[in-house]
């Protein structure tokens, strides 16, 4: 069984940064593209940043330049690294993966979520 574990959220004040990780475990045969969403309360759930196996990266125009996405394809592990956090950057961030695992079907898997709040 395939699971997505996140960590790093918490409150921040603007201006300050904040590394969220992302673990991805069980029969695992290869993860692709990995990335993050994010939901702030009352809309909708939008693309952060996501990051090929390769390496090739794409972000949201809002956190252009602020956030970097990386991974550590040989723990199975993504990175967003957030700086000159904004109070509009205040949301449930989730990760995910594009995992085909060793036995089941492929498809996206998703972690449970972790709050960021930016405020003074």
């Amino acid at each position: 069984q395939v699971q997505l574990v996140e960590s790093g959220g918490g409150l921040v004040q603007p201006g300050g940064s904040l590394r969220l990780s992302c673990a991805a475990s069980g029969s695992i045969l290869i993860i692709y593209t990995m990335g993050w969403y994010r939901q702030a309360p009352g809309k909708q759930r939008e693309l952060v940043a996501l990051i090929t196996r390769e390496g090739s990266t794409n972000y949201a125009d809002s956190v252009k330049g602020r956030f970097t996405i990386s991974r550590d394809n040989a723990k199975n592990t993504v990175y967003l690294q957030m700086n000159t956090l904004k109070p509009e950057d205040t949301a449930v961030y989730y990760c995910y993966g594009d995992i085909t695992p060793q036995l089941g079907s492929a498809g996206r898997y998703w972690g449970q979520g972790t709050q960021v709040t930016v405020s003074s």
